[in-house]
């Protein structure tokens, strides 16, 4: 069986990988250099400077790509990067359609660093595709979309929505950070482009900044491989080596991170102390069935608000919990709670940030791989 059938379990540990050339080790080594010795000008082995292609990085790509489904993938020095590096694809007075929920990282570089050179960034539910199609203009060239989204929990049809990008000859890229590929595959649902903060799930242990791209377009994959090297925002071989010892576990991982929280958001739920909870595994949830055809499962996300939306209570909560960290970031082993009004989302406006329900009482939790009793019991001391 060659490595491109693998099972996806099966792929985390072993696709896109083979033993080092140079000594047979079985996990990449870290080849921390800046540059390669040629024989002759150009005679090199496929690698002559490491801002270019570094071997442990090469290593990371190809383990992205075969998770993805892919045929190239490219790493970053961050998320950020990456979405930098798709943006950089676009000239002036194109336009981009966003998923309005969106990530307040996503939403600064969008509206504080490209709109500047004359890049548009317009905002849709994308749950409509007749509304959706009617927003695309003569200038259109790339919809942007989040599913599940940060931090509402919205899920996204992406396939519904490739239809639509098709039918006008547009790119559509993915931010899958928070499912992963554990869970949905975009590229087989119709997208061009996936992106990943690495640091999250890929990752897995808070202790990288990395951020991924993957296409199956080789002609797509070299504009990106040049704007890649051309602007520089790669991740180094140390971030590499740790983000692919990271997705050797992504399986097992994600497959505790989704059982605990599933326990956590039927909790939440029929706690008293809770207005809403924000998670697309309930029945209620408007895009459920959306999220069971296009997902594995329902993921370790949720957000919830307290009764009686108060954004002291909010912060008394998340000062209150012990298990659960209050920090930045996701998609760590450990359990993780953040105040998205004032750390994820506090670059996107308040008019803005509460038309698309992240009001100041709103609380997101990731939850971790600990044992879920220990989580519930946490967070049962902090509401009450």
């Amino acid at each position: 069986m060659g490595k491109k059938e693998l099972k996806f379990n099966s792929k985390a540990i072993h696709g896109g990988q083979r033993p080092d050339a140079a000594y047979g080790a079985v996990m990449p080594p870290i080849y921390q250099t800046s540059t390669y010795a040629q024989p002759t000008p150009g005679g090199h082995k496929g690698y002559e400077y490491s801002r270019g292609a570094n071997p442990t990085r090469t290593a990371l790509e190809n383990a992205v790509a075969s998770l993805e489904n892919a045929n190239f993938g490219m790493a970053f020095g961050s998320g950020m990067a990456a979405i930098d590096a798709v943006m950089k694809l676009l000239s002036p007075e194109d336009e981009v359609i966003c998923t309005s929920d969106l990530y307040g990282g996503s939403y600064r570089l969008f509206k504080g660093v490209f709109e500047k050179f004359g890049i548009k960034f317009r905002f849709s539910e994308m749950v409509d595709m007749d509304e959706l199609a009617s927003q695309i203009t003569d200038n259109t060239k790339l919809l942007w979309v989040e599913t599940p989204t940060n931090p509402m929990m919205n899920i996204i049809d992406i396939e519904a929505v490739s239809k639509v990008t098709k039918a006008n000859n547009l790119l559509l890229a993915v931010d899958n950070t928070f499912a992963t590929p554990y869970l949905q595959r975009p590229l087989e649902l119709g997208a061009d482009i996936v992106m990943h903060s690495a640091t999250k799930y890929l990752g897995g242990h808070s202790d990288v900044i990395v951020g991924a791209l993957a296409v199956k377009d080789e002609k797509l994959a070299q504009q990106l491989y040049f704007i890649q090297k051309s602007s520089g925002g790669i991740c180094g071989p140390m971030d590499s080596f740790l983000t692919l010892r990271g997705i050797k576990t992504l399986h097992v991982r994600m497959q505790r991170h989704c059982e605990n929280g599933e326990s956590i958001a039927k909790y939440l739920e029929n706690h008293h102390k809770i207005d809403t909870v924000y998670w697309p595994g309930f029945q209620h949830h408007p895009s459920y069935e959306v999220a069971k055809k296009q997902m594995k499962d329902f993921g370790g996300m949720i957000s919830f608000v307290p009764k009686g939306g108060s954004y002291k209570n909010a912060i008394k909560i998340v000062e209150k919990l012990e298990i659960f960290t209050l920090a930045e970031s996701l998609g760590g082993v450990e359990s993780l709670v953040g105040h998205p009004a004032s750390m994820s989302h506090g670059s996107i406006p308040k008019e803005e940030r509460e038309k698309n329900g992240v009001v100041d009482a709103l609380i997101r939790l990731s939850v971790g791989i600990e044992d879920v009793e220990d989580l519930i019991a946490d967070l049962e001391q902090a509401l009450n």
